[in-house]
């Protein structure tokens, strides 16, 4: 019986290992309930990456079909400097590998738990950043639904960028959303209530509880009592600490108001005084959409990667957001340098 096991293990161990040939595996992460992320090194390059393994029967258990599948479809589509890239996906009837960046200094939760409330310089840079990879999402008809500092990870310190798109939905002209999700100290007043909503003021909600807790060292909304918790923020009561400067106050008013229609815009948010006081030129104009962004190639890196690979070939899957080995490569060695640098190129 124990050799019977044995083999099963052995002949799973194989398959994962065909399967993920380009990856050499290493430890676990982090563990969801059907889902668990490994770290892994790129064998051509060297590169670490994180694979996200989804087990198909624990995501037909619980009915999660459709989630996973908006988040796959919405993750490989959105390109941009601040939210994680994802490389490649590969399926089996089993599994599913969602190939994606590993950023090492963890979760900008972490950060704030260790350091507490920032300077205003730094909780700007970080703010200022977020706001780009939101309004380039809800450019590309996505909002993340989920934001907070758990899914903000910091590829170095002073840069971060989004993850999770599992609660994303992608919008529609003239239609409204409705389902109830997100966590509960960052979800908005108007979902609480049941309303139906756009999306993008949501994420502004969401975005102004990250931008308090910057800058204060805990959270506008949090009362052991659930139901508690809701009256709060459905009548948004909370309070300012003195030392915030008088701009940053505004605008955190301006993005925690209650009513929907008069909050705040990504618009005016970029507008705003004490959002471009030290704004980088690189986040100063609004973010490119897609095609733009695919249409910006590192021509050393595309020389390097053209050794391995067809370089005519590598371009226009590129051009054409298609994912491949070459592709892979290509954004892994983007990436790096870029990381390397410290976020600026």
């Amino acid at each position: 019986m124990e050799e019977s096991r044995g083999q099963q293990a052995g002949g799973s161990i194989l398959k994962n290992k065909k399967v993920l040939e380009n990856y050499r595996l290493g430890k676990t992460i982090g563990k969801g309930s059907f889902s668990k992320v490994k770290i892994a090194e790129h064998i051509l390059t060297g590169h670490e990456v994180a694979i996200k393994v989804l087990k198909r029967s624990k995501i037909e258990i619980m009915n999660m079909e459709e989630k996973v599948e908006r988040e796959i479809r919405v993750a490989k589509m959105l390109v941009h400097p601040h939210i994680v890239r994802v490389y490649e996906v590969i399926e089996t009837e089993s599994e599913i590998y969602i190939v994606m960046e590993y950023l090492k200094f963890g979760e900008l939760f972490e950060y704030i738990s260790n350091k507490g409330s920032l300077e205003e310089d730094e909780a700007r840079q970080y703010f200022q950043q977020i706001i780009s990879g939101i309004e380039y999402c809800h450019k590309n008809m996505v909002v993340h639904r989920d934001l907070k500092p758990e899914n903000l990870l910091l590829s170095s310190i002073g840069y971060l960028k989004i993850i999770d798109f599992g609660l994303s939905n992608v919008m529609r002209e003239g239609q409204f959303l409705q389902t109830c999700c997100g966590s509960p100290n960052y979800v908005a007043p108007e979902i609480i209530a049941g309303n139906q909503y756009a999306g993008p003021e949501v994420d502004v909600w969401s975005c102004g509880v990250i931008l308090y807790g910057l800058l204060c060292g805990r959270l506008p909304f949090y009362e052991p009592n659930l139901a508690m918790l809701y009256v709060n923020i459905k009548g948004g009561i909370y309070t300012l600490p003195k030392g915030i400067s008088s701009g940053a106050r505004d605008l955190i008013v301006r993005m925690l108001e209650v009513d929907p229609i008069k909050r705040i815009t990504i618009s005016d948010i970029r507008r705003h005084p004490w959002f471009q006081a030290h704004l980088p030129t690189c986040l100063a104009a609004p973010p490119p959409d897609m095609v733009e962004l695919a249409s910006k190639i590192d021509d050393e890196i595309l020389q390097v990667v053209s050794m391995g690979f067809d370089r005519n070939q590598l371009v226009d899957s590129l051009s054409r957001l298609e994912q491949n080995e070459a592709t892979v490569v290509y954004y892994l060695l983007v990436d790096n340098q870029f990381q390397e640098s410290g976020g600026h190129i």
